[in-house]
């Protein structure tokens, strides 16, 4: 069994080889065990579209029905509504069979018990087990509970769209996403442009991520073809979402925060709102400048699900578009559902999504730029970085080197998802953005050497 599946918030790795029928199963008696320990006797099991997700899927019920638990299939269906069964019907955890994002030979594991996700050491403590053996046993069951229907009739009860009529895009990438996303959608009275909604394992148009160049400029594409008021895109497993405003504007993650988080600070003043490392300075001075409280935090949808129990947080957003609401919704990461907020906000106003934003102060920032680091060296590659960075700079720590200038600020951090590090940096200037990235880009080379 391959150790480096078992990642910073989820499992992950390629399907024929390191998610093996042997290892699915044992990862099943892990979890099986784990939330039988914890009390639960209910366990919801979905899937993502991916061609490998029928027999992993399979392996992996075995192994949880081996623990005595009663697992639920609800389908092949987004990771939110994985979650979303979870709440809605209280069941005692649940796992989502997913890759996510990464390419289609991947295949993994989102998992909670209870209602709060595995990450960090617990992620660990399965692979524990499994090396020790440590599995309960008992007669389980498997039954088969479809809840797309209930998640749509749920979200399409809680928003209320006002009177300025839309259009919107929705590139479901062939993922899971887009047949739910352009149902609810339609309930809500939005005209919606279909593009690559088949859901198909190969993803045979793009890659299932709404954050590439590659899919930003085919939704741009999309969205000046259609003269829609926005395009949504969305990941393989539909928990992170992609937004282009109709003037075919890419709005990154900490942007798309921007909006959501003043329609959330007016309806609960002095709501905490938390981020992660990546996002932007404006996004943090724009909560405080609208009397929220900003925390910033690591990178990664567990982390950051944890953060915001922790701080009772009313918003959560990375910039690689997990959004996470827990004003008026359940705290977990739904790019769906996000993607129903932002129309919400849109139809009660005049303005369009640039014009929300056009108050901002005007910054230039890179993209998530991403360096290949081997996974055994990445971690340590950082940590020599940070040890560099702070003898003569102000740095924020918590997650990889957030290095802070007057002008600007520059990161780099080891992904927890991939062989790579992500960098990104930010200033007033084009030219000190540049600078600050071959800064950072220079001490990879060095640091990479040694």
């Amino acid at each position: 069994m391959n150790p480096n599946i078992f990642r910073a918030y989820d499992i992950r790795g390629v399907a024929d080889t390191d998610l093996n029928s042997d290892v699915a199963k044992a990862i099943g008696r892990a979890l099986g065990t784990m939330a039988r320990r914890r009390g639960a006797e209910t366990f919801a099991v979905g899937r993502d579209c991916r061609l490998s997700g029928p027999r992993v899927r399979a392996d992996l019920v075995e192994g949880l029905v081996s623990t005595g638990l009663h697992v639920i299939d609800v389908g092949e269906v987004p990771t939110p509504l994985l979650y979303f069964s979870v709440f809605h019907r209280n069941y005692g955890g649940g796992v989502q069979v997913t890759g996510s994002h990464n390419p289609p030979e991947f295949n993994g594991f989102k998992s909670m018990i209870g209602k709060s996700t595995l990450h960090g050491d617990e992620i660990q403590e399965l692979r524990e087990l499994i090396e020790a053996g440590d599995f309960v046993t008992g007669e389980g069951s498997l039954s088969s509970d479809p809840i797309q229907a209930d998640y749509i009739d749920w979200v399409a009860a809680n928003i209320e769209l006002g009177p300025r009529k839309l259009s919107v895009v929705v590139d479901g990438g062939n993922g899971v996403a887009g047949p739910t996303a352009c149902e609810l959608y339609r309930r809500l009275g939005v005209e919606v442009f279909e593009r690559f909604i088949e859901p198909d394992g190969r993803f045979p148009n793009h890659h299932p991520d709404p954050t590439t160049v590659e899919t930003v400029e085919i939704m741009r594409e999309h969205v000046l073809e259609t003269h829609a008021d926005l395009a949504l895109g969305f990941d393989g497993d539909g928990d992170r979402i992609g937004v282009v405003d109709g003037d075919g504007n890419v709005q990154w993650g900490d942007r798309l925060m921007i909006v959501l988080a003043r329609e959330v600070l007016a309806a609960q003043p002095g709501a905490t709102i938390v981020s992660e490392v990546k996002c932007s300075k404006t996004l943090y001075d724009d909560i405080a400048k609208h009397g929220g409280v900003g925390i910033m935090w690591r990178t990664g949808h567990s982390p950051i699900k944890a953060k915001m129990i922790e701080s009772g947080a009313a918003l959560g957003g990375e910039m690689s578009g997990h959004i996470f609401f827990k004003h008026r919704f359940f705290g977990f990461d739904d790019a769906i559902y996000a993607g129903a907020r932002l129309l919400e906000i849109l139809s009660r106003s005049p303005q369009t999504l640039a014009e929300h934003l056009a108050d901002v102060p005007v910054t230039y920032a890179t993209p998530e730029i991403r360096v290949d680091c081997p996974d055994d060296v990445k971690f340590h590659t950082v940590d020599r970085i940070v040890a560099r960075l702070k003898v003569d700079h102000d740095v924020i720590d918590i997650d990889g080197a957030r290095v802070n200038f007057e002008d600007g600020w520059a990161l780099v951090r080891a992904s927890n998802t991939q062989p790579v590090l992500v960098l990104r940096t930010e200033a007033t200037t084009p030219e000190r953005r540049d600078a600050l990235r071959e800064m950072i880009e220079t001490l990879i080379r060095e640091e990479s050497a040694r």
